[in-house]
Order: structure tokens, then C-alpha cells, then sequence
């Protein structure tokens, strides 16, 4: 998308009704990060990734009843980690959010968790505690990105083994039209290559057997077309699309397809049977908007978090950086 005066970059927490915060255990590289939304937000889904965690997806049906989510729960510990959105609940309750069965209310908390069980310790995984304390840590100011929350222990570029990968994170983006805000924040924890959308090139990923440069996991795929190897050692990248626009469920479940786009464009390959790759939508309804021009908006904001997550990365758990392999 060319430059336009129009068009300004913001913080993701910018974002009319959201909040964002983190929890991380360094030393056992995992974390999750929590996307509030207090006053609810009509929300959509979209899972392409083979191998999906995911909690209360079915709900953002649009033939179910629920039409607003409160939060939404992004996690490591693969599908131990959804214990996090428990925590998430909580917290929301003690706060008076959350749909109304008139002797309380429950949150509605949507949640989806990537594999970084091969990096720190994997016996630590997020649970109600960290959940709880992502939820004191929310915040509008402006997001980390990098090795913080659920991007804390993201990998990237996994085929040939941890030995040859490189390190993912967590990134965030957003943009301003007049008064329509469109963002992404993505946990970036890949099977494959981290492409720069713009050129073409590899950024990073999988390496060669010094570790010095990177050889591409498409072409090494390919010359092993014949070998049916499991490679399920840690994927799954798992995002929100976050926007002041107005939009109905079913609308928001398109506007999530739609972004995936972004994911195709930055990650080689995408969508990966061994990938539980998700993208929510998360629709605060301040603003009337065409949702072909939020869309592609949606997809243009993924592409620069993923970006943003693996420039972001520090090299940690014995492995390297984009920082530190350019």
C-alpha cells in the first residue's frame, strides 16, 4: 500500500475500547497476552492451520446467540495454555463485564494458544495466574512487541529441527483513516520463513547447518516431497484484528479470511497442516466503514506485525535473532 497523507500509523492500544496486556515467564519462555475490550465487541473467526487450539470459536458463529466478546486470550503452552483464559474470566467478573444471566456475568472470552513447549522449560506453561496478571498489566499505552507474552517463546522456521530455527515473537501495527482505525497483534511462532512482502526476501527462518545463513523452507520442502516426516515441534501463529468500525458477526467473520491475507503474503509456507494459524476479529462499533476497505486494511496490518515481531526478537533459548543473524 503506497504512502498516503491520509494515512497514519498508531499504536494498536489507539484503538477505540481496547486495552492490552502481557505475562511472561522468561526463564521458561512462555507467556500469553490479553486483548480487552470492557464494553464488548462484536468478534469473528477464522482458523486455516491444521492444527488449531482454540476455545468458544463455535460461539462467533453467526447463528449463535452470544453477538459480544470481552476479551480475547492469546497464549503459549500450546493447548495447556487455554487454562489462561480462565484467569481472564475471572478477573472480568470481579468486574462487573461480561453477558448478563442475571445472578452474574459471564465473560466471553475467545482464545486461541501457540506450541512453545521446546524452548525454557515446557513443565511452565501460561495458566488462571498468568491469565490474571495479563489482566492487571492492560494497558492503552503503547504495545511491546517482540519476546513478551505470547510471543515470548515463538519460533520460527522449524522443519529441519530447533537446532536450525530462529527466533519469533509477538508484533503489533496499526493504522488511522480519518476516524477508522484498523490494527493487528500477532504471536509469530511459524513453521516456515518470515518473508519481507515488500521485496520478496527471506528476513528469517530456517538456517543452514552453520547457522549463518538462511536456505529457505519451501525449497527444502519440496526437494522432500516423498518423506511424510511429522514436524509437529512447535508452530501455530495466532493473531487479533482489532477495529473501531461497525460491523455485524458475520461481517467480522470475513474481515478475519480476509486477513489471513497477511499471513500468506510474510509466512512461507502458511497454513501448514503441522500450523494452527487463527486470526479474531474484534469490532468495537464506534465507526461506519466499507469492510472491502477495512479488509484489505486488516490483511496490510498483519503483514507489518509480523514484520514488526520478528525485528522486534532478541535472540534467547540458544536461538538467533534477525537482529543478530543481519
Amino acid at each position: 500500500m503506497e504512502k498516503d497523507n491520509n494515512i497514519k500509523e498508531i499504536p494498536f492500544t489507539n484503538i477505540d475500547g481496547i486495552k492490552v496486556g502481557h505475562a511472561q515467564d522468561i526463564e521458561a519462555g512462555t507467556g500469553c497476552t490479553v486483548i480487552i475490550c470492557e464494553e464488548g465487541a462484536t468478534a469473528g473467526v477464522d482458523v486455516r492451520g491444521g492444527s488449531p487450539g482454540t476455545r468458544e470459536t463455535d460461539l462467533l458463529n453467526p447463528q449463535n446467540l452470544v453477538d459480544k466478546i470481552h476479551a480475547v486470550m492469546l497464549s503459549g503452552g500450546s493447548a495447556f495454555g487455554l487454562d489462561a483464559a480462565s484467569g481472564v474470566m475471572k478477573y472480568l467478573e470481579e468486574r462487573g463485564i461480561g453477558f448478563d444471566v442475571q445472578i452474574t456475568k459471564v465473560p466471553i472470552v475467545c482464545s486461541a494458544v501457540l506450541f512453545d513447549l521446546t524452548v525454557g522449560d515446557y513443565r511452565v506453561r501460561p495458566d488462571f495466574n498468568m491469565g490474571y496478571e495479563a489482566c492487571k498489566n492492560a494497558t492503552n499505552e503503547e504495545c511491546p512487541n517482540g519476546n513478551v507474552g505470547a510471543g515470548t517463546g515463538a519460533t520460527i522456521g522449524k522443519f529441519l529441527g530447533m537446532e536450525r530455527a530462529m527466533k519469533g515473537g509477538l508484533g503489533s501495527y496499526a493504522i488511522q483513516i480519518g476516524h477508522l482505525k484498523v490494527g493487528a497483534i500477532v504471536a509469530v511462532n511459524a513453521l516456515g520463513d518470515i518473508i519481507d512482502p515488500d521485496t520478496g526476501k527471506i528476513l528469517a527462518g530456517l538456517l543452514d547447518e552453520e547457522g549463518k545463513k538462511l536456505i529457505g523452507t519451501e525449497n527444502i520442502m519440496a526437494a522432500k516431497y516423498s518423506e511424510k516426516k511429522n514436524i509437529f515441534s512447535g508452530n501455530t501463529t495466532i493473531g487479533v484484528i482489532a477495529t473501531n468500525g461497525i460491523f455485524t458477526k458475520s461481517e467480522a467473520n470475513k474481515l478475519a479470511s480476509m486477513a489471513h491475507n497477511g499471513y500468506a503474503r510474510t509466512i512461507r509456507p502458511a497454513h501448514s497442516i503441522f500450523d494452527g494459524d487463527t486470526i479474531f476479529t474484534i469490532a468495537t462499533g464506534k465507526v461506519e466503514a466499507d469492510i472491502n476497505v477495512v479488509g484489505f486494511l486488516a490483511a496490510r496490518a498483519v503483514e507489518r506485525a509480523v514484520i514488526n515481531a520478528i525485528r522486534s526478537a532478541e535472540s534467547a533459548y540458544g536461538l538467533k535473532a534477525y537482529r543478530d543473524l543481519f
